[in-house]
């Protein structure tokens, strides 16, 4: 019988698209992190729950030709990465099987899923950092990424999938925190004040965002002088969150520091954001994916096509300067003020953006432009497309639809109901027997936004049936 702490030696059989080895022994399934399909490794027994165990590996005896020594101090400590000790070239196809088997696992897809397109830059490629503030068991103030499956803090100094300015915030923010007496937040007794700092690197530039638990804040002067050491130009933001909730920020925000937006340019597109504009955290995949959608969805110029959960409107405007013309549907009103000032100053007569929910604002604008040659463009968050999208979408009538998805299984269940491989029947999701939906899958291709990480970005495309 396997108990709790028993060490075991045996053989990885495969891994998952966590990066976790996978390996059975007297009818158990154990899932152990850091361990690669072929290796003998021997691992202590953490959890043992029916037919399911977990571990941790204690030694690898043979390793696998794939592995590679992890450059981060505390791989598997924090939640962040969790492929760091496969080679990257095998992180790129085993993204691509995490697509391939969610497809056929959920949604009784099979689809021959090609290798994800690689990044640049496989380290240090992160335009966004956002790190929880709190204190230790003994009252010290701690900055860092929370531990897998929990609110631990795993103090860090410098992350390596985010740039050299990573370190410097950090240590600034650090000194600011020990200097000023300005304690980390406390999520047990509510005590403290700094929850989390959040920063953007937009076009060389950084809008920095303090959120914090108390209405009055001491020392920001100090904390701002610290900043210009390191960032020649940048904005700071405070933001008041006083809930005992997981959520990251807050409703409001102060400006105490300059002037709030920053400009950049990509693929001759001038564009602004703001502290909560979504933008891709990877800039390189960025552009290529862009450029991808753009090429799979204009065709002749002819086309008005409309970008779901469109953001701050960049691809949005790249669609715009190739088609008919060109609607953004955004939740998030900074974003929406971002993508009308980029119509603005990009001169894009034929751009229309609206502010509100992609659910409630499509039907709408689809009926205006009836009788168009339409094209669609959805970016959903992780939750994946909203039911009644899904459905305006079947009935819509639209011949080509473009998803772009960071979520393999919220992506597998929507396609196989826009496929027809799932039906619906009273909210629950059955898989067909004899599939007939409204579309078939012309293209599927994962793209590496996020190196080092079991996250992957896809691009779908779709054609009428």
């Amino acid at each position: 019988m396997v108990e709790k702490n028993q060490s075991i030696t045996a053989y990885v059989e495969s891994v998952t698209g966590s990066g976790e080895g996978v390996i059975r022994h007297e009818g158990i399934t154990f899932f152990v992190p850091a361990c690669l399909p072929g290796e003998k490794v021997s691992f202590r027994v953490l959890k043992v729950k029916g037919g399911v165990g977990y571990g941790k590996v204690e030694e690898v005896f043979t390793p696998s030709e794939h592995r590679v020594r992890p450059k981060c101090p505390v791989f598997l400590k924090c939640g962040g990465c969790t492929l760091q000790h496969l080679s990257y070239e095998e992180q790129l196809k085993l993204k691509a099987k995490t697509v391939k088997d969610a497809l056929k696992k959920i949604a009784g897809i099979d689809y021959e899923v090609p290798t994800a397109i690689a990044s640049d830059a496989e380290y240090g490629y992160r335009n966004k950092l956002q790190l929880p503030i709190g204190v230790d068991r003994e009252g010290n103030t701690v900055i860092g990424f929370f531990a897998e499956r929990s609110h631990r803090i795993i103090p860090i100094e410098e992350c390596s999938i985010h740039p050299d300015w990573a370190k410097q915030l950090i240590a600034a923010v650090k000194t600011y925190s020990s200097a000023c007496h300005v304690k980390g937040y406390n999520e047990e007794t509510g005590s403290g004040v700094l929850r989390h700092i959040v920063a953007r690197e937009i076009g060389g530039r950084f809008i920095f965002t303090l959120v914090v638990a108390k209405e009055k804040v001491t020392g920001l002067g100090y904390l701002i002088e610290l900043l210009q050491k390191s960032f020649h130009e940048f904005s700071l933001y405070l933001n008041y969150h006083f809930e005992k909730t997981n959520v990251v920020f807050g409703e409001r925000f102060e400006l105490v520091h300059g002037i709030g937006f920053f400009e950049a340019e990509e693929c001759s597109i001038r564009y602004e954001a703001g502290p909560v504009t979504f933008l891709q955290v990877n800039s390189g995949v960025r552009a290529k994916l862009y450029k991808a959608v753009v090429n799979q969805t204009v065709e002749d110029g002819n086309e008005v096509v409309i970008d779901a959960y469109s953001g701050g409107g960049l691809m949005t405007a790249m669609l715009a300067k190739k088609a008919k013309r060109a609607y953004g549907i955004e939740l998030e009103r900074e974003a929406v003020a971002c993508a009308d000032s980029l119509k603005a100053k990009n001169k894009l007569e034929n751009v229309q953006n609206v502010c509100g929910k992609t659910e409630e604002e499509l039907p709408g604008v689809l009926a205006k432009e009836a009788g168009e040659k339409l094209r669609l463009v959805l970016d959903p968050p992780r939750a994946g497309l909203h039911r009644s999208v899904v459905d305006a979408v079947i009935q819509s009538g639209v011949e080509r639809v473009t998803i772009v998805s960071c979520n393999p299984a919220t992506l597998a269940r929507d396609l196989g109901l826009l496929t027809g491989t799932l039906i619906d029947r009273g909210g629950e999701l059955i898989k067909a027997e004899t599939p007939f939906g409204a579309y078939r899958i012309e293209k599927i291709q994962p793209y590496d936004m996020f190196p080092q990480t079991k996250h992957v970005e896809t691009l779908v495309c779709l054609t009428r049936k």
